[in-house]
């Protein structure tokens, strides 16, 4: 059974299943010289976006000047024969990557090749627009001479200006050789020797070393992040340990009396700007030596598909990296853990802070509360003695009416005494508003 309908397919099977195949290895073979160069895009908030069009706007200038289209905006892979030369653009995240390939008729010596690389044909106004902006370049010379190792690295000491010489067997055909320096005329150079290999197997290993070289420099991007935190880094903590000496300080000379709540409102704000600079620090700095460690895994990755075998007298790529490259990236990776330990530190004394300003507050807030009852107890007095008067104030006016009473029903020739009601009345009249003050103020509490 066949699939004859493209509408049965998900939406996504078809791209998913390219995306395995969108960059091939270039297919190369003995004598070829390849020259390749990787274009950053300096860092900024929209980095990615930025790249993209730059990098592409790069692509259609070279296309451009030979009279080819170029691919879309989407277009991450690219490859053309110009007829001189084979062009090869990778777009990544942060960088672009142009190899330029040329295969020669005449084997000639790896000094000799390095006099006629590929990108002779580029034009120079092009790579002008490229300035400030390559962060990587590199020669390949993928060389077919036959001999023994040691011979052929002897009569490589020209093309490396003197300097020692990393190399290894790989991939069980092929040798590699370089200095990764940068040379006099600004490339760096590399010899890949063919003693073997299988059809397309110098394809992998060239784009394999070239990944190398590029990732490599990508990596190291991280370790000037780190140079520059350190400082900074430094002056945190040296605040930050004078901040928590003042605490202690503060703590030692107060006793059990009551912390100055402004000195400690100054030092938690202290600590609050020190908890902003390290945030800054962090955001400045996490992205990149996230990166850095992802290319330094591609690099240890890379290396490891060699399967190198060591040649006598010569370092492998494995342990010049790892003599060099390691170093680096455990110094970008220390930088990193720190910048988290000393914003957990901050964090920590912020929170110390923060309780001890709340316990002060707490002691206050319960020495106002002692103070409200202590005065409330003397309102309550006040009151008590408030409404001893009272009982006396309403009794005299009350017993005052009922004399007035009695002396008018006297008036009246009722048999009536004023002065012996008004003495009796007096204990009676100062009971019933006694009481009725107490039954008003108890249904007030209760209600």
């Amino acid at each position: 059974m066949t699939i004859l309908f493209s509408s049965l397919n998900h939406v996504a099977r078809v791209p998913l299943a390219a995306e395995i195949h969108s960059r091939p290895f270039l297919r190369l073979e003995a004598p070829e010289v390849l020259s390749h160069i990787a274009v950053y895009e300096r860092e900024s908030m929209n980095s990615g976006s930025r790249n993209g069009v730059t990098q592409h706007d790069l692509l259609t200038a070279l296309c451009g000047h030979f009279g080819v289209s170029a691919p879309t905006s989407e277009a991450k892979y690219f490859f053309h024969d110009f007829g001189r030369f084979r062009v090869k653009w990778e777009c990544h995240t942060e960088f672009a990557t142009y190899t330029f390939a040329e295969r020669h008729d005449d084997a000639s010596s790896p000094a000799v090749e390095f006099q006629r690389v590929p990108l002779r044909h580029v034009p120079q106004q092009w790579l002008a627009a490229l300035q400030g902006k390559v962060m990587v370049a590199a020669h390949v010379v993928l060389d077919k001479t036959r001999g023994p190792s040691d011979a052929f690295a002897a009569s490589l000491r020209q093309v490396f200006e003197g300097n020692m010489m990393v190399g290894s067997h790989v991939l069980q055909g092929g040798e590699i050789w370089t200095d990764f320096l940068i040379q006099a005329d600004g490339f760096s150079r590399f010899v890949v020797r063919d003693v073997g290999l299988h059809e397309q197997q110098a394809g992998r290993l060239v784009q394999r070393l070239l990944e190398i070289e590029t990732y490599r420099m990508m990596a190291l991007l991280g370790l000037p992040h780190a140079q520059q935190a350190t400082p900074v880094l430094n002056a945190i903590e040296g605040e930050l340990a004078s901040l928590t000496a003042a605490m202690v300080e503060t703590e030692r000379s107060n006793g059990s009396r009551l912390s100055d709540t402004d000195n400690e409102q100054e030092l938690l704000s202290h600590i609050t700007g020190l908890a902003a600079r390290i945030e800054k620090l962090s955001l400045d700095n996490s992205y990149r030596f996230s990166a850095s460690q992802a290319y330094f895994s591609l690099v240890n990755a890379r290396i490891e598909e060699l399967r190198e075998i060591r040649i006598e007298g010569s370092p492998t790529i494995d342990e010049f990296m790892d003599r060099r490259l390691t170093p680096a990236m455990n110094t970008c990776q220390a930088i990193a853990r720190r910048q988290e330990a000393l914003a957990e530190r901050i964090a920590h004394t912020n929170d110390l802070l923060r309780t001890r300003v709340g316990i002060v507050q707490e002691r206050q807030n319960r020495q106002i509360l002692q103070s409200m009852n202590t005065r409330a107890a003397q309102q309550l007095r006040l009151q008590q003695a408030v409404e001893g008067l009272s009982v006396v104030a309403i009794s005299y006016y009350t017993v005052g009416l009922l004399s007035y009473a009695g002396k008018a029903a006297k008036a009246a020739g009722l048999p009536v005494n004023p002065d012996v009601a008004t003495g009796i009345l007096v204990p009676l009249v100062a009971a019933g508003v006694w009481l009725g003050l107490r039954r008003m103020h108890k249904s007030i509490h209760t209600g």
